[in-house]
This record gives structure tokens, sequence and C-alpha cells, in this order.
């Protein structure tokens, strides 16, 4: 059983950074492609990003350039760094783990975190 324990979320305003952190626990991490999920308030759960060992990566349209997914094996941990970040990225990130999967999956995920909600102030 894999947990998953998100933190680094908060209130930033317009045009500022973040980084969020997922640490993972009770897997062989690096059998796992490790994804960055969130949601808006009244909004559906939609993808921003993947990686896949050693450095697959793959992006959101929508976040590509602003963010920056990257995974220390050693540490068991996936990190989201949000930079550029706009009042449309308010959502609860939620980090979530596939055993064997690919950056560009979207569904049949093994594993979620309970998530950190970001919010980005105008």
């Amino acid at each position: 059983q894999v947990q998953l324990v998100e933190s680094g979320g908060g209130l930033v305003q317009a045009g500022g950074s973040l980084r969020l952190s997922c640490a993972a626990s009770g897997g062989t991490f690096i059998l796992y492609a490790m994804y960055w999920f969130r949601q808006a308030p009244g909004k559906e759960r939609e993808f921003v990003t993947a990686v896949r060992w050693p450095t697959n990566t793959y992006y959101a349209d929508s976040v590509k350039g602003r963010f920056t997914i990257s995974r220390d094996n050693a540490k068991n941990t996936v990190y989201l760094q949000m930079t550029s970040l706009k009042p449309e990225d308010t959502a609860v990130y939620f980090c979530a783990a596939k055993l064997g999967g690919t950056e560009y999956d979207r569904d049949g995920m093994d594993y979620w975190g309970k998530g950190t909600l970001v919010t980005v102030s105008s």
C-alpha cells in the first residue's frame, strides 16, 4: 500500500511562485509514474502534469512553460514547481501514482493523496 502526502499549498499573489511536494511511502517509488491533478471549485478534476522515470514528463497546455515536475527517487518525493501563477490556477492539487504508468496516462491511478489547496489572489 502506497501512501501519498502532499504539502506546500497556500495563498500566493498572481505572478508568484509555489512549490508543492508529494512524499510517497510504502512502495518501490521508482516503479511508479507520478502525476499531479487539480480540482478547482465547481469543476472536475483535471490533469496537470506527469513524470515517469527517468525524466519523461508531460504537461497540460494550461501550465506548460510555467510549471515544472520533478522527482527525487532517493527521497521518494515528487515536486511541482509553479511559477507565474494565475487566479485560474486556484485549486486543490492532488498527487497520484500509477504502477508502470506512462506520462500520457490520465486514468487508472493506483493511489491518490488527499490534496493540498493552492489559492492565487488577483
